[in-house]
């Protein structure tokens, strides 16, 4: 029987600290495809982009011409903000905020219950994000605020 002759692995000579030229580290360098480029830098938030989200606009005006056509681009959303017992919180408002500076268009689903409640909890997420109040049905509210800067979603004059 022949025996194949398999070669050992290279052990390279551990060097200590004191004997590493200065500046150098004992781990290897990540390889690098030649003419790789160098990673994107991270965009970082500007106080502009933070005073968009922290300063709202003026909730706008919808006649019953625009608030039929996002009632239609609605239907098909599911809620993004979902009320609990605990009611329309400062947290709650500001994410209710956030969702509405991303997405301009979006549905709240608040809790069961008296209607009168509900509407007055509706009214108000509305005037606290400084949007517009679309529609609401049963547990679910439509809320609309355009984005100031870029604005996703057309509606009719």
């Amino acid at each position: 029987m022949i025996q194949k002759y398999i070669p050992s692995r290279r052990v390279r000579p551990s060097r200590s600290a004191a004997e590493r030229p200065a500046g150098t580290s004992p781990y290897k360098r990540k390889r690098v495809r030649a003419g790789g480029t160098a990673p994107k830098p991270r965009k970082r938030r500007t106080a502009d982009q933070d005073k968009a989200v922290a300063a709202p606009p003026v909730a706008p005006e919808l006649s019953e011409k625009q608030r039929r056509h996002l009632r239609g681009l609605a239907h098909d959303l599911k809620p993004l903000i979902r009320l609990g017992n605990a009611g329309l919180t400062e947290a709650v408002a500001t994410e209710t905020a956030r969702a509405l500076h991303d997405h301009e268009l979006i549905k709240v689903k608040g809790p069961g219950g008296d209607r009168e409640v509900r509407d007055a909890l509706f009214t108000d997420l509305a005037q606290r994000t400084a949007s517009a109040l679309v529609h609401r049905i049963g547990n679910v509210a439509v809320l609309y605020r355009p984005n100031a800067t870029l604005q996703r979603i057309m509606i009719p004059d």
